[in-house]
C-alpha cells in the first residue's frame, strides 16, 4: 500500500524543509483567522513556491467566499483545494467547475450518523478526509488534537481514496492506518510543541513512523 502523508498547517520556511525533506506527499497551509496556523497570502506566495514540484500544495478554507479562494489560488498556486467547513455538495460541485482544481472534503466524525453525506460528498469529491468532531462552541472545526473512533471506518465502501485525520501522532499513526486502512494520513497539532508550533524533529519522526506502516503492509 502506498500510504499519503500530509503534514497541515506549515507557517514557516523551516518547518516546510523539514516536512519535504522527510518526504511528505502533501503540505498544507491554513487560510482561516481563527487557527493558530492562519497564513497570509504574502507568506504564502514565498511557501508556495519552496514546495513547487516537491510535494502537492493544499489550501485548506472553512466556508470561505469565491473572492477569497480565488485569491488564495491565484498566490499559492494550490494543487488541492481542502474544504474543511460546511461546504455542501452543491458548493462543493461549483467550486470544482469555477476553479477547476480536485477537491477534498473533510468530513467530521463522531459516530456512525456522521457518515450519512458521505455518499454524496464521494459522488463530487476527488478525496475525502474523515476528521473528529469539534466539540460544541469551538472556534475551528480541526487541528485541535483530538481523535474519533477509527472502527467507525472499517467496513466503508468507498470508491473514493480518504485520508484520516484528528489527534494523529507519532505513537497512533500505524493504528490508525491499521484499523482505518486509509490511503493516507494528515497530521498538524501532532507535530506541534505548542498551537501553531511546527517541531521539525516531530516532523521527520511522524514521517518516518508512517512510512513504516507500508512496509507491515507489504510483508
Amino acid at each position: 500500500m502506498s500510504l499519503h502523508v500530509k503534514i497541515c498547517g506549515l507557517t514557516t520556511r523551516e518547518t516546510l524543509d523539514a516536512a519535504l525533506a522527510a518526504g511528505a506527499d502533501m503540505v498544507g497551509f491554513v487560510f482561516f483567522p481563527p487557527s493558530p496556523r492562519h497564513l497570509g497570502l504574502e507568506a504564502a506566495r514565498e511557501l508556495g513556491l519552496a514546495a513547487k514540484g516537491r510535494a502537492l500544495k493544499v489550501a485548506l478554507t472553512v466556508d470561505a467566499g469565491d473572492t477569497t479562494i480565488e485569491n488564495i489560488i491565484e498566490t499559492l498556486r494550490p494543487d488541492l483545494l481542502q474544504l474543511h467547513g460546511h461546504e455542501g455538495v452543491a458548493r462543493v460541485r461549483d467550486l470544482k467547475s469555477r476553479f477547476g482544481l480536485p477537491v477534498m472534503k473533510a468530513i467530521p466524525v463522531a459516530t456512525a450518523a456522521d457518515l450519512a453525506p458521505l455518499a454524496g460528498y464521494a459522488a463530487v469529491c476527488d478525496r475525502i478526509l474523515f476528521d473528529a468532531r469539534a466539540p460544541k462552541g469551538a472556534t475551528r472545526p480541526g487541528g485541535l488534537g483530538a481523535t474519533f473512533d477509527w472502527h467507525l471506518l472499517t467496513s466503508l465502501a468507498l470508491e473514493r481514496p480518504f485520508m484520516v485525520s484528528g489527534g494523529l501522532s507519532i505513537d497512533n499513526v500505524a493504528e490508525a492506518v491499521r484499523i482505518t486502512r486509509a490511503d493516507g494520513v494528515d497530521v498538524s497539532s501532532g507535530v506541534e510543541r505548542a498551537p501553531g508550533v511546527k517541531d521539525c524533529d516531530m516532523i521527520r519522526e511522524f514521517v518516518r513512523a508512517a512510512r513504516a506502516t507500508e512496509e507491515l503492509s507489504s510483508r
